[in-house]
């Protein structure tokens, strides 16, 4: 056996590489500082039942998981870091009304994104709690901006959708789990006459609605026609006025802005705005984010939160170099 050999998904990062990767780590936690977020390293291992709190099943299936020697308890190396600031700010900063935090640091997947994916992202991130509404989401949506642009990114295309919307009319339907399931699945395919099948025997508007949502996409005028779609709903009209505040506020940045009514990555986890931000030619997002209120509640303080994260790694492939 070659002993030089290193784990499928595992790579060693070489120069040049390895200094334009701290270059871009530096630039974004100066940035990151000079706004008033606060560094935080949280451990590379810690029991799964805080780990994994309020993370769902795929950041589950992503942990490494071995028994503590000391205490016998099940132990997990972090796949992602949130969680982790999430338990900092209601446990150790709990004294805080607002917390501005950020880190950057290794986490290890148990199985890769992806075929050409390393399963030891350098994650790198920032969350904002205490700040509730559209305040909070605008604040860190041009925080990742600036850091993208930090990182010499100058094509930027984001998306930005709300799980408000499909919550509201799931909850109004009455759907079951296995329904809902489904949906949720058609809608992130954008498979309209799936979706429509799905909805038989509903309310006709809600079914209407919720197949709607697939050819909900594109720029501002997509939140006129989803007022025009969408039934009258108090926590629609909120999240549709959130979305149309967002995209206003982000005029004149220089990105591609659309909106994706059908955007609900990280559904069982976020609670409002969602987000993710792309590059030309590349198919996967740079960095993602949202509104994630409830994180906290595990730790004994659930309260607003949101924020985003990216990894260094691939940042730093798609970035241009010096």
């Amino acid at each position: 056996m070659r002993a030089w050999l290193l784990p499928e998904n595992i790579e060693d990062v070489l120069p040049p590489k390895a200094w334009r990767l701290e270059d871009v780590r530096r630039a974004m936690l100066d940035l990151f500082r000079a706004r008033g977020y606060e560094l935080v390293v949280p451990p590379l291992i810690e029991y799964v039942d805080s780990l994994l709190t309020g993370a769902g099943s795929d950041l589950d299936l992503k942990t490494f998981k071995l028994v503590d020697q000391l205490s016998g308890r099940m132990m997990g190396v972090r796949a992602d870091m949130t969680p982790q600031a999430a338990r900092i700010d209601a446990h150790l900063l709990g004294h805080n009304p607002v917390n501005r935090l950020c880190y950057a640091g290794s986490v290890l997947h148990a199985v890769p994104d992806g075929v050409y994916h390393s399963r030891e992202p350098m994650q790198l991130g920032a969350e904002l709690y205490g700040v509730a509404g559209v305040e909070g989401d605008l604040e860190i949506l041009t925080l990742m901006l600036d850091a993208l642009q930090a990182a010499g990114l100058k094509n930027i295309q984001l998306d930005i959708g709300h799980v408000g919307i499909y919550r509201a009319l799931a909850e109004e339907a009455a759907l079951s789990a296995e329904q809902e399931r489904a949906l949720f699945k058609a809608l992130q395919s954008k498979a309209a006459d799936e979706a429509g099948a799905i909805c038989t025997g509903l309310d006709a508007q809600l079914a209407d609605a919720l197949a709607a949502l697939t050819k909900l996409y594109g720029g501002v005028e997509t939140l006129d026609a989803a007022r025009v779609a969408l039934p009258d709903n108090a926590h629609i009209r909120a999240a549709l006025d959130t979305l149309a505040h967002l995209a206003d506020s982000l005029q004149g940045r220089g990105i591609e802005l659309a909106l994706d009514l059908a955007e609900l990555r990280g559904y069982g986890y976020h609670s409002g705005v969602v987000f993710a931000a792309y590059t030309g030619g590349h198919s996967r997002a740079i960095a993602l984010g949202g509104r994630y209120d409830e994180a906290g509640r595990a730790f004994g303080r659930a309260r607003p939160a949101t924020g985003f994260s990216l990894d260094l790694r691939e940042l730093v492939e798609t970035a241009p170099g010096e």
